[in-house]
């Protein structure tokens, strides 16, 4: 956006501090794809109308708008996207990348494509110069969120369930994929493993585990990347198959279990699958396995394929069905990695999406944002808005700032109601996003990457893009994790491009300039080569495999990740001398927490505080919990919660997280809004807390004698359940609760300079504790442990604790003499 700008709008919504857009411009663009003949299978029926067009805008200061002549200009290839029907419900859909096209021929695999409708833009073609468009740039709700306020839950009777299965069979029958039922059954029937890449809208995600179902007599397991896709996925099967959630149909995900005995087909996210082959190798009860979203390439996606080919290579279960879908045409990794399975193509439809550019780069990504749509709403005719930007806080900053703005804007045009959409909403909070509004209102959906996936929303015809992501980046060098706001892929930009035309025609708004969108990379890395692998290498080594580095990787995370987890195993413990999973070890694994947390859980039940550390963990496991402050409120708000925390003041933002959940069990919501937090994160705590006590109890060894089994399980439920009415009588043994999280954490820790900077044990890196830490500016402090690294102008500490340099020694003094720190200094 023009740096001149500084309209009156302009300084009202711009609050924050400038977010620098940073690209980068050396990254190289992916392989092309290698691809192999197709024996097709056309569908006919449909015209063609995938022509787009390419166009600038910018933000006018005087407020007039210009709308381009139409130039038919034909870009690289888009999505193909389906038409949604008017439910509510979330689809899973991925992004996917359409390379230029030449056939070759190949023998060791057998490709059937299967068309909705033919389009032509799979060769080269030249962009035409585009046109410049001249952009210009009620209540609160109640956000309290209900255990029983679940989108998913369906009470209806049995005869409605009926009545909305017949309806929704028109609609399913509509759809490309369910045309070829018969001849995807085949080909799954008549092969071990079976890839199917599905365009976005094919259905392959709710249509193919349906299309099973009659065929399989043993259970049908789907899984899912994400929690909110296996849930919302069930959901709509559910309703679609005439049962209720949790009958025939059903998900798993962390913290919920939406399933019974009789359940025929689960949706549930690749972890939970990983648990259970920990629990049972050969997934007896399993008769197919469906990977779904195989092409985000998930660490645990990745692992689960490795296993599941080692379960068919050895030869005990000849009788599984794997079936692996994607959505992107480099389907032939899939393919090699499973000896030259067969790959099924399905097509999807499409309408045209019209592509506008910013003519410069944005420098506050937010304010740019919230202009677009000011101008969307002026301009445009009805439909709704899906917007993308990167993270929870740039989403709360322009939800909050249009709802100030609504009221003000010109009565003409439609009403704004501004809706946010991340992973860490409750599933309540997220199905507002299908509600329809009144005429005269306009949905704003501001959304995370979350939305370029897994969900379908009716009625959105535009979408503006901000082209950036959050994602969490492992530095093997530095044993640390920081969350890193990097450009998104083509790939990645095509799929958010095409939620504007799954109805009709519609538009994209790019806050970015086309020359930008050549320089990004075609599709983004693996989670395995970006990522920690510490859950993978346990969850192997407790498997009895040993051989890791050749182990069946679907790719190769690289012998230095290897090496560094099996190092920071060995220092959590999980790990003995011999590279052995020890007992510690395999209480990890079946905690549904990160290695590290489960470590402190673990540690905190032998030292005797099982009860706040696992408070603490469940506020931990909920993301923005406390509200981000900025502007001149900042300071006071500070204050304020200072004031409810004195043990935190002195120890840091652990004792501090459990001093708030004390406090707000007491004082409620009114207490949460005064103090910034949010009120349905704490509920959240809550429920997290009781699954957490649930799966302590289940960490007691079952081979253990009955009296000694008995003994633990007493003693272990008078630290969980101990009565509340003497909690805050019991002196919190504050020592032994940092103890447990060093335990877990003692690769995050710093040894203080006389600077007041900190330098990180493991790798010497220099290290400050971060602005929004009760220990900021505190002085001193020997030493500080730190659950979050992050990096912006310099390397920040967060959820910091200040701990003593004895207590190294103590918790870990094995590794202590390989420490690139010299504590006694």
């Amino acid at each position: 956006m023009s740096d001149q700008i500084k309209s009156d709008e302009h300084n009202q919504v711009n609050g924050g501090k400038k977010r620098k857009r940073k690209r980068n411009k050396n990254k190289k663009n992916g392989s092309e794809n290698e691809n192999i003949p197709q024996q097709t299978v056309e569908q006919d029926g449909f015209e063609d109308n995938t022509n787009r067009q390419n166009k600038k805008f910018k933000f006018d200061d005087e407020g007039e708008v210009s709308q381009p002549k139409v130039e038919e200009v034909i870009p690289e290839v888009e999505e193909i996207i389906e038409p949604e029907v008017e439910h509510s419900y979330i689809e899973v859909q991925e992004p996917k990348e359409k390379e230029d096209e030449e056939e070759q021929e190949q023998e060791p695999e057998e490709v059937i494509q299967i068309q909705k409708q033919k389009h032509p833009l799979t060769k080269e073609r030249k962009f035409q110069k585009p046109k410049t468009v001249v952009f210009n740039g009620g209540e609160d709700e109640d956000d309290e969120d209900d255990d029983d306020n679940n989108a998913f839950n369906f009470t209806r009777s049995s005869s409605q369930l009926a009545s909305t299965a017949q309806d929704l069979l028109k609609i399913r029958q509509q759809l490309p994929i369910y045309h070829h039922k018969d001849k995807i059954v085949e080909y799954i029937n008549n092969n071990q493993v079976t890839i199917v890449i599905g365009e976005t809208g094919s259905g392959k995600s709710t249509q193919i585990p349906q299309f099973l179902m009659k065929e399989n007599k043993g259970t049908i397991a789907v899984t899912q990347p994400r929690r909110v896709a296996a849930a919302s996925l069930a959901a709509r099967v559910s309703e679609e198959y005439g049962c209720r959630l949790g009958q025939n149909v059903g998900y798993q995900v962390r913290f919920t279990n939406m399933t019974n005995k009789f359940t025929k087909l689960k949706y549930l996210t690749d972890g939970m699958l990983l648990r259970e082959i920990m629990i049972d190798m050969n997934l007896t009860k399993y008769s197919t396995i469906i990977i779904d979203e195989a092409h985000e390439r998930t660490i645990l996606t990745d692992l689960i394929m490795g296993f599941l080919k080692s379960l068919i290579v050895s030869g005990k279960r000849n009788d599984l069905k794997i079936v692996v879908m994607s959505a992107t045409l480099n389907a032939e990794l899939f393919s090699k990695f499973f000896d030259g399975a067969p790959i099924l193509y399905v097509e999807g439809k499409m309408f045209p999406v019209s592509q506008y550019y910013l003519d410069a780069e944005s420098e506050d990504i937010a304010d740019t944002m919230i202009r677009a749509i000011v101008q969307v709403n002026l301009t445009e005719p009805e439909g709704d808005v899906l917007c993308f930007l990167p993270g929870q806080e740039e989403i709360d900053s322009c939800v909050k700032s249009l709802e100030q703005l609504a009221p003000q804007l010109p009565k003409e045009a439609p009403l704004i109601v501004p809706l946010p959409l991340y992973a860490a909403l409750s599933p309540g909070q997220q199905s507002k996003i299908f509600e329809k509004l009144p005429k005269g209102r306009r949905k704003i959906i501001l959304a995370t990457n979350i939305a370029e996936t897994s969900i379908t929303v009716s009625g959105v015809k535009y979408v503006i893009d901000s082209g950036l992501r959050k994602i969490k980046v492992w530095k093997h060098n530095l044993g640390l994790s920081t969350l890193l706001t990097t450009p998104i892929s083509q790939a990645s930009a095509r799929q958010r491009a095409g939620r504007a035309g799954r109805e009709s025609e519609g538009k994209v708004f790019r806050l970015y300039p086309e020359s930008t969108f050549t320089t990004l990379p075609k599709q983004q890395e693996s989670e395995i080569k970006r990522n920690d692998i510490l859950l993978p290498i346990l969850t192997l080594k407790k498997l009895g495999i040993d051989d890791l580095l050749n182990w069946s990787w679907l790719e190769y995370p690289g012998q230095d990740a290897i090496l560094s987890a099996l190092n920071t195993l060995y220092t959590l413990g999980a790990l003995n001398d011999s590279g052995k999973v020890t007992s510690l070890g395999i209480k990890m694994s079946i905690l549904p927490l990160p290695p590290q947390l489960s470590v402190v859980l673990i540690t905190a039940a032998e030292l005797g505080v099982l009860a706040p550390v696992i408070d603490i963990v469940s506020c931990l496991s909920v993301d923005n919990l406390l509200l981000n402050v900025t502007g001149e409120s900042r300071d006071e708000i500070n204050f304020k919660r200072r004031q409810f925390c004195p043990l935190g003041n002195t120890h840091g933002d652990l004792i501090a997280l459990y001093e708030f959940f004390q406090v707000y069990q007491t004082q409620g919501k009114e207490w949460c809004k005064e103090m910034m937090f949010s009120y349905k994160g704490f509920r959240n705590v809550e429920k997290i807390k009781r699954q957490l006590q649930d799966y302590m109890l289940a960490t007691i060894d079952n081979t253990l004698p009955r009296t000694e089994r008995e003994k633990q399980t007493t003693t272990l439920k008078a630290q969980l359940y101990g009565s509340d009415d003497d909690l805050e009588e019991k002196m919190l043994d504050i020592p032994s609760v940092l103890k447990s999280f060093l335990k877990g954490y003692i690769t995050n820790t710093a040894i203080a300079l006389p600077d007041r900077s900190f330098r990180s044990i493991q790798a010497g890196q220099l290290i400050s504790v971060h602005p929004s830490s009760t220990l900021f500016g505190k002085h001193n402090m020997d030493a500080i442990m730190y659950i979050e690294y992050v990096f912006t102008t310099k390397g920040y500490a967060r959820n910091v604790s200040s701990i003593e340099l004895s207590w190294l020694q103590e918790i870990a003094p094995h590794i202590m003499g390989t420490s690139k720190v010299n504590i006694n200094e």
